[in-house]
């Protein structure tokens, strides 16, 4: 089973750990968040037992009382299912958001393809033309990453497009994407005008083109709106009162255990609201998000050996001649 988790996740992200190292790493991106509720619970819990054994202090709440009972019992029944709603209402984004992906992948294929294809060469200064557009194609995918991530744009891009455009990006533009998008509608739109194409290719590939587009529209979307504050902020006060009731209840029956109870309380509860929030944003760099870089590096090999392919044909067909 453990091999099973192991290949899933290399699947996943490309990264190749082991058992221990998987469930160390996931298990720290959601503990490291959470450590200051787990320490608080734990001392808290440590603090209620010393009252009622060592020292004999009553704790707040007398034994066996009913109203705490109660209390507990509506905690156990509702908090349960608000956890669950919450981790599936993030899911949800979490799974549109790589659908968007993956159909910015095939998109991205398909244009790249066409345009090898399809926008005839009439020079060598074409077919260089050619190439650069290419990878500008994936130059938008690295710029739809950053900016979903609100990192600046950086080396990633430098080597997919000319100096002036990578400064015109990095110093003078909003929306790197965007502009991008620009750049590569220009160029089929100068290659129709150069009769490199006819009006239904042309057509064709701006449709290709507005595709990418729409998907970081969707992308935004999901970015800029996130599961409401106030649900977040009442399921919060909610887990935290359940979790100063607990130890009332229990430390007559657990005495010394209490704190230990509290820490693995205070885990799992926390854990699955903290493991609601990192779906909630799917663009972010956690372990449990979306693996942005592994996807821009697929995309990237693909136009590649594209690239590449074209090469090797044209030296086939000099070969042949």
């Amino acid at each position: 089973m453990t091999n099973t988790f192991t290949k899933k996740y290399h699947l996943y992200t490309g990264e190749q750990l082991n058992w221990f190292q998987l469930i160390l790493k996931l298990g720290k991106s959601i503990i490291s968040e959470i450590l200051p509720w787990i320490v608080f619970f734990t001392s808290y819990g440590f603090v209620v037992a010393v009252l009622y054994n060592i020292w004999e202090i009553p704790v707040l709440i007398p034994e066996n009382n009913d109203a705490l009972a109660t209390a507990l019992l509506v905690f156990n029944i509702g908090l349960p299912s608000l956890l669950v709603f919450r981790t599936n209402t993030a899911h949800k984004r979490f799974w549109e958001a790589r659908i968007l992906w993956g159909q910015l992948v095939n998109t991205i294929r398909n244009l790249t393809r066409d345009i090898c294809i399809v926008v005839k060469e009439k020079s060598p200064k074409n077919r260089k033309e050619k190439e650069n557009i290419l990878l500008l194609v994936v130059a938008f995918a690295i710029a739809m990453k950053l900016h979903l991530r609100a990192e600046p744009v950086n080396d990633e891009l430098a080597s997919l497009m000319s100096e002036n455009q990578y400064f015109k990006l990095k110093y003078y533009t909003n929306h790197p994407p965007l502009q991008i998008a620009f750049w590569i509608g220009n160029y089929l739109q100068s290659q129709y005008y150069n009769d490199c194409l006819n009006v239904h290719q042309l057509t064709s590939l701006h449709q290709l083109v507005d595709i990418i587009v729409n998907v970081l529209g969707d992308c935004e979307r999901i970015l800029k709106t996130p599961q409401p504050i106030i649900y977040a902020l009442m399921l919060r006060k909610l887990l935290i009162v359940y979790c100063l009731l607990i130890p009332l209840e229990i430390v007559s029956d657990c005495h010394g255990f209490t704190s230990i109870i509290m820490t693995f309380a205070s885990i799992v509860l926390f854990g699955i609201e903290q493991i609601g929030l990192q779906l909630e944003q799917p663009f972010a760099q956690s372990p449990n998000n979306l693996p942005l870089d592994l996807i821009c590096n697929t995309i990237l090999l693909n136009v590649e050996e594209l690239i590449k392919s074209r090469d090797i044909d044209i030296d086939i067909d000099l070969l042949a001649k």
